[in-house]
């Protein structure tokens, strides 16, 4: 076979930044680089040129659709309900999804979730229901229509089938420092977004220390391109940009956070990640057409309807809804050194520790821990007295506590001023800011304005 393209040719344009690539040579260099015609030498040198000079609006859309045409694409015309889905670009106690899929259903939405496993300091949402006995995160394309149809939700894993060419192209950027490029992401996301089939989209971009975007001008980019990608797919598409400067909740690690998840269902739970269930469920439901009044979302936490579903949804999987959940062999609690107001708890910080306790992986082929993590017992803004525990580290390998107690160290900060719990609110909004490039008196002008709300900005 003839090839059409040579990939020198095409790497030399996107390197000298002088012209974009046609939509007949980007569809050419994604379909040869899946059949092994590109060699990974060569898409890396691709990749690195894309994260150096970036791409148009009209390559970022061809890409993805080369990406998605690399698989099978599903549909969901057949449910009687429509669809939405949610996707977050990964953070530190990021338990949102276990929650929110069971509340979208509620109100008659079909949440067919696609979600992955963690890697590095991030949390994977299928390690943690892997915490309860039983469930399985592995359905064929037919149970998971049925499960649709039945119940309403389903959290299960993407089939090989969806975007090959992105689990390829994603592994050869993981070597090759072009994770971060911009383009990349978005396409990466969006093509198995995109190809699952849904109807409606609602994105949550993290930004601050524990995402892989630290500033707000970064996150405000990979929304908005993402956004402009599910747009120009036919798929709407709206997103959040939400802080990871600070962990979600009050856990981090898998088991841990299904039970705090649980407290959420139950009507009660961390106002933070009751709040972002909340918004993000508001954006679906809008989405999906199906628009219905914050209150009554909140609602549907507090009377167990939600809860109901989520018991089904479980079950469907094989789940043991009554099944206790696993407990760490060991603990280990890290306290005040001083009395004052805690006015920082950096959440990369938190998710390395969380990692090295066990509950997440370095590699890809890491066995996890279900039991392992830890609880926050403080925030940003509350204040403590010496002695208090801060923090307790679960693991079931004790030889583990060093390593962990190594990552957090300069992770957290307290002012033993004692400013009163609204200096230290104040303080703590700060810090969680300041990682995000805003000057000091926005800072302070953001932290009146937002009262505490985890969600920066919305893109559509």
């Amino acid at each position: 076979m003839t090839e059409p393209f040579d990939a020198v040719d095409l790497i030399r344009v996107k390197r000298d930044n002088t012209e974009s690539l046609t939509d007949e040579q980007i569809d050419w260099l994604v379909d040869a680089y899946t059949r092994g015609v590109v060699a990974d030498e060569q898409m890396s040198a691709m990749t690195m040129a894309i994260l150096l000079n970036g791409m148009t609006r009209q390559e970022i859309s061809r890409w993805t659709a080369a990406m998605i045409r690399s698989g099978e694409r599903m549909s969901f015309s057949t449910l009687s309900r429509p669809t939405a889905d949610k996707h977050s670009t990964g953070g530190v106690g990021d338990k949102i999804t276990l929650p929110l899929a069971p509340l979208v259903a509620v109100f008659d939405v079909a949440v067919p979730q696609l979600s992955g496993r963690g890697l590095g300091h991030t949390g994977g949402t299928l390690d943690k229901l892997e915490a309860i006995p039983g469930w399985r995160a592995s359905l064929t394309n037919a149970e998971m229509m049925a499960q649709l149809d039945s119940v309403g939700a389903v959290i299960c894993a993407a089939g090989a089938g969806l975007a090959p060419a992105d689990k390829k192209l994603y592994a050869l950027r993981d070597v090759t420092a072009t994770v971060e490029a911009i383009p990349l992401i978005a396409s990466s996301i969006m093509s198995k977004k995109i190809a699952e089939g849904t109807g409606a989209l609602v994105l949550d971009v993290k930004v601050g220390s524990g995402a892989f975007m630290k500033t707000l001008d970064s996150a405000r980019e990979l929304a908005r391109t993402m956004v402009d990608l599910g747009t120009d797919a036919g798929v709407r598409t709206v997103a959040l940009v939400t802080d990871m400067s600070v962990p979600l909740g009050r856990t981090a690690g898998n088991a841990l956070e299904v039970r705090e998840s649980l407290e959420v269902l139950a009507g009660g739970g961390p106002a933070d990640v009751v709040d972002l269930t909340v918004a993000l469920a508001v954006e679906m439901l809008v989405a999906a057409d199906r628009p219905v009044p914050e209150a009554d979302v909140r609602a549907a936490l507090a009377d167990g309807r939600a809860m109901d579903k989520w018991r089904a949804m479980i079950a469907a999987q094989g789940g043991d809804v009554d099944a206790p959940l696993p407990v760490a062999k060991e603990t280990e609690t890290v306290v005040a050194p001083e009395s004052g107001v805690l006015t920082s708890l950096d959440a990369y910080a938190v998710g390395v520790a969380v990692r090295r306790l066990g509950a997440g992986r370095a590699r890809k082929e890491d066995e996890v821990q279900a039991a392992a993590g830890i609880e926050i017992h403080v925030k940003p803004g509350e204040e403590v007295v010496a002695g208090q525990p801060l923090l307790t580290l679960h693991t079931d390998t004790p030889e583990r506590f060093a390593r962990a107690r190594q990552a957090l160290d300069g992770g957290w900060s307290v002012d033993p001023a004692g400013n009163g719990v609204l200096g230290g609110a104040l303080a703590g909004a700060a810090g969680a800011l300041a990682s995000m490039d805003l000057g000091a008196g926005a800072l302070v002008g953001a932290a009146l304005a937002s009262g505490g709300s985890v969600v920066l900005d919305r893109i559509v």
